[in-house]
Order: structure tokens, then sequence, then C-alpha cells
């Protein structure tokens, strides 16, 4: 893709998410697009939001389990910005028509201290630089289709990267806890919707560790000049699969001693 191709992409998903309207796959617009390409779309849309007065207040990590991986036929997870319009209040209600078709996960968010920067950047570093850990949602959206109509194609890694890994919000639980506090891998959570649990999952899904998730993350963005900054929220990956969250949906995450988490749509 040209810097031509990645501004026309940034711009049809920005225009996308205001309209409420999805796009087609990139990557079938673009079929020889790669990594690189999806993340310079990204870092397109980054820009163009920051000048409309946004403001960063943290990254996600995605497809950080095997399923997902498998899923998508990767073998790496992606990473997305998290913007200031994208924080909902712990048992708030999204609008109707906020988003396409919203869908969420849970996850434990990493709320870091000092800057955490660099290609060496270790377990010890993350574990260091970290205030505190919390139970949080994830909610998702896509600006691009799922599934091309025509030719029945999904959409790849390259196609949910640029668009920003998917991401569209996210609710923190009200608990706060000391890294040390907890064996992250067997922090889990009960995905209740409407009153009906829909998934279950151990932190251990994420790479074997959230902390790994944090180390990845921390890494990825030093090959591209960047770190994450003191007072940053990171949502180290997600250990259930997608819940679709269409209009009247209330979710309940219970994460047992670890806390809660309560969003619902309108």
């Amino acid at each position: 893709m040209t810097p031509e191709d990645h501004a026309k992409a940034a711009a049809d998903l920005l225009e996308a998410e205001k309209t409420g309207t999805q796009i087609g796959l990139l990557s079938g617009r673009h079929p020889d697009m790669g990594m690189d390409d999806a993340y310079q779309v990204q870092n397109a849309v980054y820009r163009a939001k920051l000048a409309e007065g946004r403001k960063v207040i943290g990254w996600k990590i995605g497809l950080t389990s095997k399923a997902m991986q498998y899923a998508l036929n990767i073998d790496i997870p992606d990473s997305g910005i998290l913007f200031d319009d994208m924080l909902f209040e712990n048992g708030a209600t999204v609008p109707a028509g906020r988003f396409i078709q919203p869908r969420i996960e849970a996850e434990i968010a990493f709320v870091i201290k000092a800057p955490l920067g660099g290609i060496d950047v270790t377990r010890d570093d993350v574990i260091a630089a970290t205030d505190f850990v919390a139970p949080s949602i994830e909610i998702l959206d896509t600006r691009i289709t799922r599934t091309d109509l025509e030719t029945g194609k999904t959409r790849t890694v390259y196609d949910t990267i640029s668009d920003n890994a998917a991401n569209a919000g996210i609710v923190l639980g009200k608990e706060r806890h000391a890294i040390d506090t907890h064996d992250l891998r067997w922090v889990g959570a009960l995905t209740f919707r409407n009153g009906e649990i829909e998934e279950t999952g151990l932190g251990a899904g994420v790479l074997n560790d959230p902390v790994e998730g944090v180390v990845w993350l921390a890494r990825r963005m030093a090959q591209y000049g960047q770190q994450i900054e003191a007072g940053q929220v990171i949502l180290s990956g997600s250990f259930i699969r997608p819940v679709e969250c269409p209009s009247g949906t209330e979710i309940h995450a219970d994460f047992g001693p670890f806390g809660s988490v309560d969003i619902n749509f309108a």
C-alpha cells in the first residue's frame, strides 16, 4: 500500500465510525497489504483523532488467546489505542446507535504509574511500573464488515489492526489491586448476558499470564519509537470469546474476589 492508500483507508474508517455504516474489507481492496500497512492505517486514524482533540488514555492488546489466533491463522497478538471518549463508567448505559455491532470481552486492566518502554522490557519491568490491576470490560466494534457478502471472505488480522484492533470502549471495575496480591493466571470471570452465563475463562488464556501481554505490547511499541506512559490503562487481552451485545443487552462480569464490572446497551 502507498501512503495515499493508508490515508484513504483511514478516512474511510473514520467516516464509517461517524455514520455507523461499515466499509468493505481492506484486505479485499488491497490483497497484498501486510502488517506494516495495517499499523500505518491505524496510525493515520490515530493522528486524525488527535487532530480532532482526542487524547490517548491507554492501549489494548488483542488476539492473545490461542483460540483467536487459530481462528485468524496468526501466531502473534495485535494492539490498538484507547482514546478518552471510549471510557465508560462501571454500570453505565451505552446510548443507542453509539456502536455498529458491539461485543464485549472480559479482561484484566493494568494502570501504569511510570513510563514503560524499550525492546528489552521484562516481566519485572512491567510489575515495577504497574500502579494497580483491575477487572475490566472491553467493548469491541467493527467499522469493517466481518464478512464480504459477495465473496464470503472474512476479515483478516490486517483488517482488524487497521480498524484499531476493533476497539471501541473500556469499562473499569471499581476494585483496585496491587499486582502482587493475585496470581493473575488464576483470575477469571463469569460473564453474564441478560442474567444468563455466556462465557468463562482464566487469565492464563492470555499468553499464559496477562503480564506477558504487557511485555509484548511494550516491545512492539518500541519498534515504532513509542512507549507506554504513566497514567495509561492497558487492556491486557481477553480470556473469553466475544459476547454479542445487541440493543437491550445487560452485561455483568463477575471476577469473584477480584471484583466485577457491568455495562448495559440501550
